[in-house]
């Protein structure tokens, strides 16, 4: 059975030691939806704050390099690469974030910090339009390396890759 490696044996929190783990390439892919009205969807490209889905791209892209500020025990990482795309559809814009390096510890929380950052900046860029936006779904999607091996959304742990 999987444990809980940010706590100690007394119940305490710690930043998990990783100094002798051996770096390997690690992906991680994160998604999320924003629910908008048709009404928003349709003034996106007439904001007077500029592109709504260009700039929450961009912030996407700076929280997954800031992530370990926002979420106290993640550790820092030198990512080798993040891409964030937004997808307009009927209902909203799907967000998709992907990122990369070579580490001793997995990027799935710079992913997903991605993703809700986009989705965030997103709402604030259009809330002036409406505020009934909702953000949903933000869910990891998969992720390769490291010890656990590969990871495919569904509960399907793959068998470990390189």
């Amino acid at each position: 059975m999987a444990k809980l490696s940010h706590f100690s044996k007394d119940g305490s929190v710690r930043m998990v030691d990783v100094s002798k783990k051996r770096p390997t390439t690690r992906r991680a892919k994160a998604s999320g939806f924003i629910r908008m009205s048709s009404k928003v969807l349709r003034q996106l490209t007439k904001n007077p704050k500029g592109n709504p889905l260009e700039i929450s791209r961009i912030a996407g892209i700076q929280a997954a390099k800031q992530t370990s500020a926002l979420i106290p025990l993640c550790h820092p990482l030198a990512l080798s690469h993040v891409n964030v795309e937004l997808r307009r559809v009927e209902k909203g814009i799907e967000i998709e974030a992907t990122v990369a390096t070579k580490a001793v510890t997995g990027v799935e929380m710079e992913a997903l910090a991605a993703v809700s950052v986009a989705a965030l900046t997103l709402y604030d860029m259009c809330k002036a339009v409406d505020k009934s936006m909702t953000i949903t779904d933000i869910c990891l999607l998969e992720k390769t390396g490291g010890k656990s091996g590969r990871y495919r959304r569904g509960g399907t742990a793959l068998k470990k890759t390189g």
